[in-house]
């Protein structure tokens, strides 16, 4: 039986290991003992390397920080990176986020698309060769990350440790091809206030939260004030919902008013499919005397300089490039008490962006409001010409499995794995037309299109183990 049948026959199987797999609440947590990202990413590491070695590949744990599955042998090494850890999933779903419900052919679960559904697709193809008798005369290695979506402190980790892969692709983008990849930036937005001087007047502010990750557009944020009283809140808050359409409620809580903002959840790589809660929590308090000055003046930065604008334009950081567009600005964090506000940005720049262009570009509006810059983590771009021979061979194996010649390799805004080895790229599992949910409410994955994927991955692995 041909491996490409294999996996068909197997796909029931590949359906129930995923669901097995998402059910597993592999959100990034405090380190824990041995476990440096925490019990959940854990239990999904040990979880994977299990079903490797049932399968009688070899497995290595890194220390727990990574891992690999390999077969094959000889010198050289393909390299595919895939990752277990996910974003917290929030509030707000219709499915369970680690229920890996299965709908009219989808599978609903936090780390279906990103990145858990792509990860079993190259296992099961790797499964399904090994199974059909085929022989690699090179190493093939699935590599384990466990914290992609945050500092990739154990992929750094890993390649300290193990050998380099020569080449190799990473699941975790979008087919046909994804060529270039666009510059990556965290950094924190930072004020401390001054005291509040006796017997000021208005509004006294306790606190702002919004978001949970950098890389994800908050859906929620909530605003929490003190007053004598809290009837003239209670009509800014109708008076802004009716006026904006933004989703705004309030309620009392203790001696406090909480006022909360809700939002539509989207990648940190494409704010624009978003709604920041942040912002629109933002943009109601403009309407606010607070008896801190400092916080007015937050409020104010805010909603000049960054407010509903997904392309850093009103920051004065709006570059742009014909190979790859606009750059993408997302505040995903907001924490703000009485003595401090910080904002957690994540952008992703052009190619042809450096990523000092980025900073010197801001820093005139973060100087004007006495606002402090952290710099978290950096990402340069990658990119791969269009002629060169392994974008050819990639695009070869794509079209002989979906006819689609027309689809061109793209340029994405996210930051993957292909930027951690050499010779890497972004090689599916989202197809072209189909609606990408990672990162937002009720993330879902097309199981025919797993199945298809396994079998792209299957022939891909034969192409360049041969």
């Amino acid at each position: 039986m041909s491996y490409l049948d294999i996996i068909e026959k197997n796909k029931e199987e590949m359906f129930q290991t995923l669901s097995r797999l998402v059910r597993i609440h592999s959100v990034q947590e405090p380190a824990k003992g041995e476990y440096p990202f925490g019990e959940g990413i854990q239990e999904a590491l040990e979880f994977m390397l299990r079903e490797g070695e049932k399968e009688g590949f070899k497995i290595k744990n890194f220390d727990n920080y990574a891992a690999h599955i390999e077969w094959g042998v000889g010198e050289e090494i393909i390299g595919i990176p895939c990752h277990l850890d996910v974003v917290s999933a929030g509030d707000g779903w219709e499915h369970d986020p680690y229920g890996a419900d299965i709908t009219q052919g989808k599978m609903y679960g936090r780390g279906t698309g990103d990145n858990k559904g792509p990860l079993i697709a190259v296992f099961f193809a790797m499964k399904a060769l090994k199974e059909s008798g085929f022989e690699p005369k090179k190493r093939i290695r699935l590599i384990l990350g466990l914290d992609e979506e945050t500092d990739w402190e154990g992929m750094h980790y890993y390649l300290e440790r193990a050998e380099e892969p020569d080449f190799g692709f990473t699941p975790d983008g979008d087919f046909p091809l994804v060529r270039a990849e666009k510059g990556a930036l965290v950094f924190e937005i930072a004020k401390k206030f001054s005291k509040v001087p006796p017997g000021a007047k208005g509004i006294t502010f306790r606190s702002f939260i919004g978001g949970c990750a950098p890389n994800v557009v908050p859906d929620t944020a909530k605003l929490l004030l003190m007053a004598d009283s809290y009837d003239l809140l209670r009509e800014k808050v109708n008076n802004y919902r009716k006026e904006t359409g933004y989703n705004l409620s309030y309620r009392t809580k203790g001696k406090s008013f909480e006022v909360t903002a809700e939002g539509v959840s989207a990648h940190g790589a494409n704010p624009g499919a978003g709604l920041n809660a942040i912002s629109i929590l933002m943009d109601f308090a403009k309407a606010i005397s607070f008896t801190c000055e400092d916080v007015g003046d937050v409020v104010d930065f805010y909603n000049k300089h960054i407010g509903f604008c997904t392309d850093g334009t009103d920051i004065e950081c709006g570059f742009s490039d014909e190979e790859s567009g606009k750059l993408a600005f997302n505040v995903g964090i907001a924490e703000i008490t009485p003595q401090v506000a910080r904002f957690t940005v994540n952008v992703r720049y052009p190619l042809s962006i450096k990523e000092e262009q980025v900073y010197e570009a801001i820093m005139p509006a973060l100087t004007k409001y006495d606002m402090g810059l952290v710099k978290r983590n950096a990402k340069p771009p990658i990119s791969f010409d269009i002629q060169d021979s392994l974008v050819s061979a990639f695009m070869e194996c794509y079209q002989k499995h979906t006819g689609d010649i027309k689809t061109k390799p793209s340029v994405m805004s996210g930051a993957s794995y292909a930027r951690a080895l050499k010779n890497c790229m972004c090689f599916g599992m989202l197809f072209p037309g189909e609606e990408d949910t990672m990162h937002k409410h009720d993330e879902y994955l097309n199981l025919e299109s797993m199945v298809d994927g396994a079998k792209i991955y299957a022939d891909i692995i034969v192409k360049f183990s041969l």
